[in-house]
């Protein structure tokens, strides 16, 4: 087998196990009209939403960082840490390259503010769209 038609089979196996990783009961975020823009590092998002959630984290403590765009949205900066019992006031939503959706939240404790990936949040983060 070629080197192509590996990195084509590992990509689509690298797929299905994000899709299978992801909450049953997380549903795809879009709004009509309007795609997912992704935030370079170092961007801020909207205060749209302005929701406060108790105890945000799903389990564990959850990075914050300072943009979702890179080859993975991972490579941006953390800027600060969620923990499990810290509440969060939740602003925006956005697409990370890494095909997570990610919101911009405001740690309540510490005022720090970043972007979380959704799947990390205990209500899979913000119901607004930014709008980069």
């Amino acid at each position: 087998m070629n080197k192509t038609v590996m990195a084509t089979i590992a990509a689509m196996f690298a797929v299905i196990g994000m899709a299978l990783a992801a909450p049953a009961s997380a549903a795809p975020k879009s709004e009509p009209g309007v795609g997912p823009l992704h935030a370079p590092c170092g961007t801020a998002g909207q205060n749209l939403e302005n929701r406060v959630h108790a105890d945000a984290p799903a389990s564990g403590a959850v990075n914050q960082r300072s943009g979702t765009r890179a080859v993975s949205s991972t490579d941006c900066v953390i800027v600060g840490v969620l923990q499990p019992t810290d509440d969060a006031r939740y602003w925006c939503w956005t697409l990370g390259n890494d095909g997570f959706t990610w919101t911009y939240l405001e740690n309540l404790r510490t005022h720090v503010r970043g972007w979380s990936r959704d799947n990390l949040l205990d209500d899979f983060g913000s119901n607004k769209q930014c709008t980069l």
